[in-house]
């Protein structure tokens, strides 16, 4: 059992990617251990798309001594899945491929979708073909912005809407050394300073590459090219990891260049806006120049501050809103200890948007403006007409929904009594306001704002 490490695996597989790109053009490596290619020319060529796949196979196992699958299907997704049940997909036929295939596969390496498959597992939605059945417009509005390429990926269609505009003309980025490249650590340091440069000229005109064109020459006028595909847009880090991983093959293969590179050329041959790419401080893993440098910030403050100054919400195991909620000090483990207890009487998602840490009191009456209250069986007194938060102004309630009785955990405190959660949608003047609503069931209830939703 081998630990992961990219470095190892790109150089690896660059003789699969040299044995493929022998006989087909247009090869992209997506990531060490899939690579891509258009198979219209190919498969016109060597006589249809079965026998381009068994000659792919053979042509791997001569030259890389390994053996491999291939897959066919329309779109780089459905195309990979299919790769990994050597399926040759009919034109027009990805979508009832993917159909029957597990929701699972929607969380493929390097794609972070655990929790959103978890969701639509929870919602029932147990194949990709439930999910696909979806209208665009519900999955927007219910769901994070990364489920609309979910489900883009899930009916078969590309990831990202073709970019219909020309590139500006000094996105390319070129580098020429007088000693030419001929060890991986010198690679290693140029490709660090190309990634930024080449980052930074994107970002100057608002744009990421989400396909990177690595071309080589070498000092006997060689010229070696790859492409490099990316499911998110590359980063500065990324940018030098694709870099050092392609020279570090090109540099170790069989097939080696007879002479050092001379000439190293960057060309983004596919972007998106910049906007699509956003770094945050729990993307450790996506960037980790960016992440080492807010940690030392976040260090520098607990120092001046104290260790409790900087905290990291973490979920955990709870029965309401404000209990699912842990605070760890920055840089102690973030380790979840109760997530998978049962937890009856639990808040059912959507969680709410936003917990007060200090519950404001409402005021919650009928239509004739007495008291509501819940019974120790769990039916409100009336239907509540009004709620008034703190010293605000009353609010019409246009909708609510419960109680849900919650009962005291054991070991109960003497004299604990149990509460009912009700949750109300209120008339604003801008737009309407919906609470999580909590009181002690009893003669005289003290309803307290548990959570406001979005």
């Amino acid at each position: 059992m081998h630990q992961h490490d990219p470095d190892r695996d790109a150089r690896l597989f660059e003789p699969v990617a040299a044995a493929v790109e022998a006989q087909a053009v247009g090869v992209e490596v997506v990531r060490p251990g899939i690579v891509a290619v258009p198979v219209t020319g190919a498969a016109g060529y060597f006589g249809g798309e079965e026998a381009l796949a068994e000659l792919l196979v053979d042509e791997v196992a001569a030259r890389a001594g390994v053996e491999c699958q291939v897959g066919i299907a329309d779109g780089l997704f459905a195309a990979t899945l299919a790769a990994r049940r050597s399926a040759l997909v009919a034109p027009g036929g990805t979508e009832a491929f993917l159909a029957p295939l597990p929701i699972t596969e929607l969380d493929q390496p390097g794609d972070d979708r655990g929790e959103l498959v978890g969701t639509l597992r929870r919602l029932g939605l147990r194949t990709l073909g439930a999910f696909a059945a979806l209208a665009e417009r519900d999955v927007a509005g219910r769901f994070a912005k990364d489920a609309i390429t979910a489900h883009r990926l899930a009916r078969g269609l590309a990831e990202r809407p073709p970019l219909r505009r020309a590139l500006p003309p000094d996105l390319t980025v070129t580098e020429t050394f007088d000693d030419p490249l001929r060890r991986i650590d010198e690679a290693a340091f140029v490709a660090k300073t190309l990634g930024e440069r080449f980052f930074a000229g994107l970002a100057n005109h608002g744009l990421a590459c989400t396909r990177l064109a690595i071309v080589a020459v070498t000092e006997a006028g060689e010229e070696r090219v790859r492409v490099w595909r990316c499911a998110e847009p590359l980063t500065a880090r990324a940018t030098a990891d694709r870099v050092r991983w392609q020279c570090e093959g090109w540099l170790t293969t069989r097939d080696r260049p007879s002479a050092g590179i001379v000439r190293l050329r960057l060309d983004p041959e596919e972007v998106v806006g910049g906007e699509a790419l956003q770094l945050q401080l729990g993307s450790m893993g996506r960037d980790a120049d960016a992440a080492e440098r807010a940690g030392r910030a976040l260090v520098r403050i607990q120092g001046l501050l104290g260790p409790d100054a900087v905290v990291t919400p973490l979920l955990d195991g709870g029965r309401g809103p404000a209990e699912r909620v842990r605070l760890v000090p920055w840089g102690e483990p973030r380790r979840v200890v109760t997530e998978d207890r049962p937890w009856p009487g639990r808040l059912p998602a959507p969680s709410p948007a936003w917990v007060p840490p200090r519950p404001p009191s409402a005021r919650v009456l009928d239509a004739i403006g007495d008291a509501v209250r819940c019974t120790e069986r769990g039916e409100l007194s009336y239907p509540p007409a009004t709620v008034t938060i703190g010293d605000g102004p009353s609010r019409r309630v246009l909708g609510s929904a419960g109680p849900w009785m919650v009962h005291p955990s054991l070991p109960a405190k003497r004299g604990a009594r149990p509460t009912a959660r009700m949750q109300v949608v209120l008339e604003g003047e801008d737009d309407d306001l919906a609470l999580l609503l909590e009181a002690t069931v009893g003669v005289d209830p003290q309803w307290t704002v548990e959570g406001v939703y979005d």
